[in-house]
């Protein structure tokens, strides 16, 4: 099959089978895979465009509601992080855009401070899953575990969940969510695995409470991204627009995938799926760093 937007050809079967095998084994950390789907598509496929990136979001826009639907159901969506996400990423994202036109032609520098960045994450949730794996930590969910919210205030937002209950910042959330925006402004990706990688770190919050929400921000800075590109191609060209007929065939494979990987989550024990949000988050890292230099 020909995709004239982008100039690939391939079997219209390989990019859901891709998009449903990335995110069934990602989406449990709150992540859509859309940054392992870009190498994909450049190396496998041949799509070396600028267009890429946007067609990568509109894998985003397709296969988040899977997996937030999912947690939604099962009562894991931490209604106000969530919001605080989405209210840091979305003007995060114009802005992000914004600097790699104007300031950023060749951002290989900033590159390589954000990969150095989340090398640092991915290091600590590693350890983190190594120090609970010594304290055998090896259960999944309980039945009917689910986020309870106690307290939303400007200055502080609680919840309970398994018997405990956590507390974070808002502001705090949407600043980060802020930074987070703006890198995939810049970048042309969700920012999913950097959201969770931060919260998690950061507010020590349980990643079975952090994943929803970071599917959802993904899915609000996607549209948001792609919105953008969209009319950047009005002035830079048809090269900087997403091929949007292969943006949906990842996303048709994505959309059961994040479904699966969210229903998925709760039979693994936290720090399963911190390892795995420090595998993704280290990969994503060393690829910025790698790009420095290369």
């Amino acid at each position: 099959m020909h995709f004239p937007a982008s100039g690939v050809d391939c079997s219209p079967l390989l990019p859901p089978l891709a998009g449903l095998v990335v995110s069934s084994l990602t989406a449990s950390a709150g992540v859509s895979g859309a940054f392992l789907l870009l190498p994909f598509q450049v190396s496998v496929l041949g799509f070396a465009s600028p267009g890429v990136s946007p067609t990568n979001l509109i894998y985003n826009i397709i296969a988040t509601p899977g997996g937030v639907y999912r947690y939604t159901r099962e009562g894991r969506m931490a209604w106000p992080l969530a919001w605080a996400v989405i209210a840091g990423t979305l003007p995060g994202v114009f802005l992000g855009a914004l600097a790699r036109i104007r300031y950023l032609p060749d951002p290989r520098r900033f590159k390589l401070f954000v990969g150095l960045v989340l090398l640092v994450l991915g290091a600590r949730l590693l350890r983190e899953a190594a120090a609970r794996a010594a304290r055998k930590d090896s259960a999944g969910l309980p039945a009917g575990a689910a986020v309870r919210t106690v307290l939303v205030s400007a200055g502080k937002v609680e919840y309970e969940f398994r018997g405990e209950r956590f507390s974070l910042n808002p502001l705090a959330v949407l600043l980060l969510a802020l930074a987070v925006g703006l890198i995939g402004g810049i970048y042309g990706i969700g920012g999913g695995a950097i959201i969770s990688a931060l919260v998690v770190t950061v507010f020590g919050l349980p990643v079975h409470t952090v994943a929803g929400a970071a599917l959802l921000g993904s899915f609000a800075t996607s549209v948001a991204g792609v919105g953008f590109f969209e009319l950047l191609g009005l002035y830079s060209g048809p090269q900087v627009r997403p091929d949007w007929a292969l943006g949906a065939l990842f996303g048709a494979g994505g959309l059961p995938g994040t479904y699966l990987g969210a229903r998925l989550q709760k039979h693994l024990p936290e720090r399963w799926i911190r390892a795995l949000l420090g595998v993704l988050v280290t990969v994503l890292a060393a690829g910025y760093v790698g790009q420095f230099f290369y």
